[in-house]
This record gives structure tokens, C-alpha cells and sequence, in this order.
């Protein structure tokens, strides 16, 4: 395995254009949005589809991007004029297999979300600022992916969280129909339900606690190579075995990665992710499947290549070692922890949710697998980037058209919960259809194309040797099989529970084209799969500088059904489906029952419908604690205030009278006053010389 670094053999060109048009159309709808709305017009159209056309614009120019890198030709292109000139900071776009793959896949799905929005939003009282902050959140996603510099990306990056805050607080009124959780539900005290203020709140605190570990990360990178350039950072990895000298390797890629874990979910950040379901549907699309979500695993994939290129030193290599199996654990615990939510969940989107931080932690998994290769010399190491693409890439579809799907049904039975869905495939035969095909993608079902990017990110652990991360992968495998078929049960196919007050029938063609263009391509793409992948994973993997050497490697990324591992991870699958066909089809299992009488099946579902109470912990220890060190030191502010303002001026003011008291205003007074102290002091001089 020969790993060449991008940073040595690509050169920028000489022009900027069209390749910054990719963020830039975007950015420019949304300036054109903007002023729009502040000279009043209120044509929801015009807003509607002025979006999807500058996003379309974007997607055009995406797919020229991609044509090129798969042609062979890295795109480089910078601009003449530095941008900040005393840290060197330009404004350049960087396009290899990465970062070409992320333009089309952002902007293409994000163009079907908008195309599904118009539809969706027609009629709401905030339409106009939701295409603002909608276009706006794409073309911030867009800069941040091709971005060429650490600092350009994360302007790209904050962008993202900017537009995330107003998009899942939209409906700021904070109405009941729009909240996440059940009303009224507590857990230790703490309420389990969220309006979409507070969830906007949420998202943005969360995620920029991890934006502090991101910036002290790009500060010490800068002071250690004075970059921010990523080709550069990759063509010099010597700040690597600096920082590997000194011991401090692991504790700073840590800290660089809070930023990433953060904007991906992962725990312990992992709560934003799940009350943004306060959000309209197609952000929840948006956020959750294509673009915010995927940015902490987009750089951890754009960084990956980088750390391991200095991994040829015992020193360097042995400590990214540690921090790719940190990585993978989280990776790991994220993964099942979510997964075990999902299956007690009764709201929609919220079953979606946990799967997506599910999910994100099977990518988290692929990239650390890749740095634990080659921090052991496996000629196998570019298996795990490629890996966590491949599954960033499939969930994305898959995720996305659920989340539409999602949207409509939720619109159909007017109510969140799926206690009021049931036996929707009799009127909507190709939202269905559209469902149970998008579905066995995330349940890893093959032909879909969920199952064979699943199973490369488990082959890269398992060739890792990582096995207890490859164990729990195995395990959520099969959890995600069974909460996803129960979903699919519960709201195509059995009778519901409650009685709703919905009118179910086929979405409209804005909608329903959408996400059944998604479903079809999780199946075309998964078809495709054994004949077009293993040549696009060897061009991806070199445009990253992953240099294959061996031409058997080849092998590794293409997943074979006979072998033991898949075999393995297929049937615990079908042990899971099975067994959910069974309670719900055959059976017809009554759990309220069930609950009701047994106190122990009880209180496991409270401790996974009330997320392992980890959103309890966190207000009570954090917020509380530090609510309660405020009491403290505001107690401690009181006593200083009172001593400044009263006791200190009260003593002084007593002093004064004493003073005032001496000070009569007559001579012979003071001279008496005068002789009486100077005899006292003649007289202690007496008694002490004698």
C-alpha cells in the first residue's frame, strides 16, 4: 500500500470558474430571496421555484465537476487574490473523488427536496424564509465540501448551523402539532417533549460545543505547518511526528474531531439530532440524510487520508491507532444505542432519526477501520474511506426518500405518531412500494445498495481486527431490520390503533416524484453494484492519494454473499425479521398489555423510549449543575455587593463621624488635642529607653 498524498501531485489551475459556481448559484438564490422578501413580495412561487433553480444550477455544475474527476483530472482551482493576506487564506475549490461525489450527491438530493418543499410548504406563513434559509443551508453545505482551506470550510460549516437553527425552529410559535416527544412526558423531572424554539437552540448549542475542539484543532494546525490549506496539510505531515514526540497526537486529533462528532451526532452529542425532528419534513431530509449530519463524516473522510499519510513512523502510527479505535467505539456505541431507541419509538420521524445517528455511526466505524489498517501497514486501509463513502452515499438516498415518505404520511393521518397510521398501502400503492424499497436498503436487505455498503464498513472493522466494534455492528444490523419493518407494519399494513382523524390517499406528483425517484435508485444503484463498484472505489480511493499497489485489493470491495461474515450478519437479519413478521403478523402481540402487567418489560421501555435517560443526565448534572454553580457564585456576587455597597461604606462612614467628631472648628481645641497626644507618645518613649 503506497499512500501519495494528493497535496504532491495535483497542482492548481489557473481559474476559479465555473467550479465555484457549485456553492456560488446557491449563495446567489439566496441573496435574490432575500431581497426579494425585504421589498415585499409575497409570491410564494417565486420563492419556491426561484430555489430550485438556483440549486439546479448547482447540480449541473456538480455532475461537469464529477465528469472531470472520473475522467482522471483532480480540479485545484484557486483564486489570484488573497483573501486574508497576513494568514494566506485565498478562496479555492478542491475537487477530488471526495469532494466531487459529496457536490453531486448534496446538490442533486437537495434539488429533489426542494422540488418536494414546493409542494409541501404551499400555504405556510413563513414560506418565504424557509427558501431563504433553505437555499442559503445547501450552498453553505456545498462551500464546505469543495472548500479547498480549513477556513473556508468552516465558513461553509457554520453556515450549515446557522440555517439548521432557523430551519428546525421554524415554526417558532411553537404550536403542539409541531413538537417532538410526548406532551407532558418527564423523565427524573426532566421533560421528554420539545417545542421547535427550544430544538433549535439545541441543535446550535450542541454542535458548537464541538466547534470549540474544531478551531482549537485548526489553530494548532496552523501554528505547527502555517496552512490551512488541505493539499498542503497533506503534502507535509510532519506536524504528525511533532506531535507524536511529544505525546500529544491522540489528545489534539481528539479535540480536532470534537467538531466533527458534533455535527454528526455521535455520542455524547447525539440529543440535538433528535428533538431537530421539530423542523418541517423536508429540513428533517435535508438535515438528516444529505447534508448537516453527513458534514462531521465528510471530515472525517477529507481528513482521513491526511493523518494517514504519517502513519509510516512506529510513533505517529501507534497513536493513531488509539484514536481511530476511540473513533470506532463511539462509532460503535452510537450505533446500537440509537438502534435499541428506534424500536420502542411511536413518532414518525423520530424512528427515522435514530436510525439516521445509527447509521452515522456504521461511517464513523468505516473511517476508523481505515486508520487502524494502516496504522498496522494493511494493504487493506483505503477499505475503510471508501467504505464510509459508500454508505454515506446510500443512506443518503435511502434516508432522504424515508423522510419524504414521511412527510406525507404525517400529513395524511394529521398526526406525528404512528399509533394513527395503519393499512395506508390500500391508498397509496406507490408511496408503499416506495417505502418497503427504501426500507430494505436500511435493513441491508441485498439486491439494495444499503446492503453492500453495510457490509464493507463491517468488512474493514473485521479486517481491523476491531471485534467488539464489528460485534455491536453485527448486532445493530439485525435491531435495524427489526425496527424498521415494525415501522413499515404499522403504518402500511396493520389496522391503527387510534383512531385519527386523517384521509389517506396517493401524495401529489411534486411529492411523490421525489421519493420515488430515491427508492428506484436504492435499488438501480445496488443492481449496479458488483459490476461498476470495485472500478469506482480504486479511482476514488487515488484521487484521496490512496495509491493501490496490489491489484487483489480490488477484491476487498466487492462483497461476496458467501462469505462467513455476510452470512453472519444476513441471518441475524433475518432472525429479526422474521421474528417482527411474527409478533405483528402471526401473533398479533398486544405490548400495552404487556406493559401494563409486567413492571420489569416496563421499565426497559422507559429506559429506551426515554433515550437511556441520557437528555435527563444532561440537564440535571450539566444544565443543572452549572444553573446550580450560578446560584453560588451569583450568592457569592451578593455578598461582595453587599460588602462593597454597604459594609465597607458603612465603616468608612462610621470612621468619618469619628473624624468629624475631633474636627470642631476651634484652635484651643486642637492645640489640647495636640499636647495630650504628644504627651502620650513622650511617655511610651520614656518607659521603653527609660
Amino acid at each position: 500500500m503506497e499512500f501519495t498524498g494528493t497535496g504532491l501531485v495535483v497542482e492548481p489551475n489557473a481559474s476559479l470558474m465555473p467550479w465555484a459556481l457549485i456553492w456560488g448559484f446557491s449563495y446567489l438564490g439566496a441573496a435574490i430571496l432575500a431581497i426579494l422578501y425585504f421589498i415585499g413580495v409575497k409570491n410564494e412561487k417565486i420563492y419556491g421555484w426561484g430555489s430550485v433553480a438556483s440549486i439546479a444550477l448547482s447540480t449541473i455544475v456538480s455532475f461537469m465537476a464529477l465528469g472531470k474527476v472520473l475522467g482522471g483530472q483532480v480540479i485545484y482551482a484557486a483564486s489570484s487574490v488573497t483573501w486574508v493576506p497576513w494568514i494566506n487564506i485565498g478562496i479555492g475549490v478542491y475537487l477530488d473523488g471526495l469532494g466531487a461525489i459529496m457536490a453531486v450527491i448534496v446538490s442533486f438530493l437537495s434539488l429533489l427536496i426542494a422540488i418536494y418543499s414546493t409542494e409541501y410548504m404551499k400555504g405556510d406563513w413563513g414560506v418565504q424564509r424557509y427558501f431563504f434559509f433553505f437555499t442559503f443551508f445547501v450552498a453553505s453545505m456545498l462551500l464546505l465540501v469543495t472548500a479547498d482551506n480549513l477556513v473556508l470550510m468552516f465558513i461553509g460549516w457554520e453556515g450549515t448551523g446557522i440555517a439548521s437553527y432557523a430551519l428546525i425552529g421554524h415554526w417558532y410559535t411553537d404550536e403542539e402539532e409541531y413538537w417532538v416527544g410526548v406532551p407532558g412526558r418527564k423523565a427524573f423531572g426532566t421533560p421528554m417533549y420539545f417545542e421547535p424554539s427550544h430544538s433549535g437552540v439545541r441543535a446550535l448549542m450542541f454542535t458548537r460545543i464541538g466547534d470549540v475542539g474544531l478551531l482549537i484543532g485548526m489553530a494548532a494546525l496552523y501554528l505547527l505547518t502555517g496552512t490551512f490549506s488541505i493539499p498542503e496539510l497533506a503534502a507535509d505531515t510532519g506536524w504528525l511526528a511533532t506531535l507524536a514526540s511529544k505525546g500529544v497526537l491522540t489528545a489534539l486529533l481528539l479535540v480536532f474531531t470534537l467538531g466533527a462528532l458534533a455535527k454528526s451526532a455521535q455520542f455524547p452529542f447525539q440529543e440535538w439530532l433528535v428533538t431537530a425532528m421539530t423542523g418541517p419534513t423536508p429540513v428533517s431530509a435535508l438535515i438528516h440524510a444529505a447534508t448537516m449530519v453527513k458534514a462531521g463524516v465528510y471530515f472525517m473522510l477529507r481528513m482521513a487520508p491526511v493523518f494517514l499519510l504519517g502513519a509510516s513512523l512506529p510513533l505517529v502510527a501507534s497513536q493513531l491507532q488509539t484514536y481511530f479505535v476511540i473513533i470506532a467505539g463511539l462509532g460503535a456505541i452510537t450505533a446500537f444505542m440509537m438502534a435499541t431507541m428506534a424500536l420502542v419509538s411511536n413518532e414518525l420521524k423520530l424512528i427515522l432519526a435514530y436510525s439516521t445517528a445509527s447509521q452515522l455511526g456504521y461511517m464513523f466505524i468505516g473511517v476508523a477501520a481505515a486508520g487502524v489498517l494502516v496504522s498496522q501497514a494493511h494493504e487493506a486501509a483505503a477499505l475503510g474511506v471508501v467504505a464510509g463513502l459508500s454508505h454515506l452515499m446510500s443512506h443518503a438516498i435511502f434516508k432522504a426518500a424515508l423522510f419524504l415518505i414521511a412527510g406525507w404520511l404525517i400529513h395524511a393521518a394529521h398526526s406525528r405518531f404512528i399509533d394513527y397510521m395503519g393499512e395506508y398501502a390500500k391508498y397509496m400503492k406507490v408511496t408503499a412500494i416506495a417505502m418497503w424499497l427504501a426500507g430494505l436498503s436500511l435493513m441491508a436487505i441485498p439486491p439494495l445498495s444499503g446492503f453492500f455498503s453495510k457490509e464493507l464498513t463491517l468488512k474493514a472493522a473485521e479486517e481491523a481486527h476491531l471485534v467488539w466494534v464489528y460485534a455491536l455492528g453485527v448486532i445493530t444490523a439485525g435491531l435495524t431490520a427489526a425496527y424498521t419493518l415494525r415501522m413499515i407494519l404499522r403504518v402500511m399494513h396493520l389496522p391503527p390503533k387510534k383512531e385519527g382523524h386523517g384521509h389517506p390517499h396517493e401524495a401529489p406528483i411534486l411529492m411523490l416524484a421525489p421519493y420515488t425517484l430515491l427508492a428506484i435508485l436504492a435499488l438501480v444503484i445496488g443492481l449496479a453494484w458488483t459490476w461498476v463498484y470495485p472500478e469506482l472505489a480504486k479511482g476514488i480511493s487515488e484521487t484521496l492519494g490512496i495509491a493501490l499497489a496490489v491489484d487483489a485489493v480490488k477484491e476487498l470491495y466487492q462483497v461476496s454473499i458467501a462469505a462467513t461474515g455476510t452470512i453472519i450478519t444476513l441471518g441475524w437479519v433475518a432472525v429479526n425479521f422474521i421474528a417482527v413478521a411474527a409478533i405483528y403478523l402471526a401473533l398479533r402481540v398486544d405490548f400495552d398489555s404487556i406493559l401494563e402487567k409486567n413492571t420489569i418489560a416496563r421499565a426497559i421501555h422507559d429506559f429506551l423510549f426515554d433515550r437511556w435517560y441520557i437528555n435527563a443526565l444532561i440537564y440535571i448534572v450539566i444544565v443543572g449543575g452549572f444553573a446550580g454553580l450560578s446560584m453560588i457564585l451569583a450568592g457569592i456576587d451578593h455578598v461582595i455587593d453587599l460588602a462593597y455597597h454597604a459594609a465597607i461604606p458603612a465603616v468608612f462612614a462610621l470612621g468619618a463621624a469619628g473624624l468629624r467628631a475631633l474636627h470642631r472648628g476651634k484652635t484651643d481645641y486642637y492645640l489640647m488635642l495636640y499636647m495630650y497626644f504628644v504627651s502620650i507618645i513622650l511617655l511610651v518613649l520614656y518607659i521603653i529607653w527609660g
